[in-house]
């Protein structure tokens, strides 16, 4: 799940092959992430907790809480089938608000014990990730899932809310490795993020080559590919999480489809939102 910008809210959900074959890597990127994320909130006081963030209508409190309860939600898939279907069916009956439900219920605690509830919800999720049978496949709200996958899209989503969370406090993260996992998917979602916005997807790959933040090069996608983007891994990362607006990227597209992938990019599943506004002089 993650909540865009305001109220339409998404399912992370990584679409076609699986990205790894052995989970251990991207489960253990996905725990570190979440304790950088942790150290954001850790020490702040209940009036901080309390801040609005860039997400319309959500506080500190509710990027955690929705944290949490997608964790839940997860770990319902993983473990228990069932109990996840009772989730599935509420969401039918409220798709464009029980991703805001939920974070309103958790959102409700007091700091100390959401911020206890998160670490336990998202340790149990680790336990249940690292002991999944090998190929097991897990139902979500979109696609079924492979533990591989699953770890991917709770890393993306993390890492989004944290930046959320990041922008709200005035802390700048310094980018890392772990953005590979995001970058990844977020190439992988291109053809989703075309049929979302009622496009037909475009029948050849694109080539994308990012820097990544040791001045690596991430590349995906044939090397003779006519249509290309290229940039800043870091950019691409906040374009296909939508915190960020296209102007404000140092990212340049070759070829009219890979322009307009540019602006409908989303790494995650479900409406897009409003995404957001250009910052102009004020970029970063």
């Amino acid at each position: 799940m993650l909540h865009a910008t305001a109220p339409h809210t998404a399912v992370s959900v990584p679409r076609g092959e699986r990205l790894v074959s052995d989970p251990t890597p991207v489960i253990d990127d996905l725990r570190e992430e979440s304790e950088e994320v942790d150290r954001l909130v850790a020490g702040l006081d209940p009036a901080q907790w309390a801040l609005p963030t860039p997400a319309a209508g959500w506080t500190v409190a509710h990027q955690i809480a929705h944290l949490a309860w997608t964790d839940h939600s997860a770990l319902l898939a993983v473990t228990d089938a069932d109990g996840f279907r009772t989730l599935v069916e509420g969401a039918l009956n409220a798709p464009h608000t029980f991703v805001d439900e939920g974070a309103e219920e958790y959102a409700g605690a007091a700091p100390a014990d959401l911020l206890a509830r998160w670490r336990e919800g998202r340790a149990a999720l680790e336990k249940a990730l690292r002991e999944a049978p090998a190929g097991a496949r897990f139902p979500w709200y979109g696609p079924p899932m492979s533990a591989a996958s699953m770890a991917t899209a709770r890393l993306m989503e993390t890492w989004a809310h944290g930046q959320d969370i990041a922008d709200t406090i005035g802390v700048m993260r310094p980018p890392g490795a772990r953005l590979r996992h995001v970058a990844r998917l977020g190439v992988r979602t291109r053809d989703f993020a075309y049929g979302v916005h009622g496009l037909t997807p475009p029948a050849e790959p694109f080539r994308v080559e990012l820097v990544g933040p040791g001045g690596e090069l991430w590349a995906h996608g044939p090397e003779d590919a006519p249509q290309r983007v290229t940039g800043p891994a870091l950019d691409f990362c906040l374009l296909v999480t939508r915190r960020a607006h296209r102007a404000d990227l140092a990212l340049t597209a070759d070829g009219p489809d890979a322009d307009r992938w540019l602006d409908i990019a989303q790494a995650f599943a479900g409406p897009p939102g409003g995404g957001r506004e250009p910052k102009g002089d004020t970029a970063r």
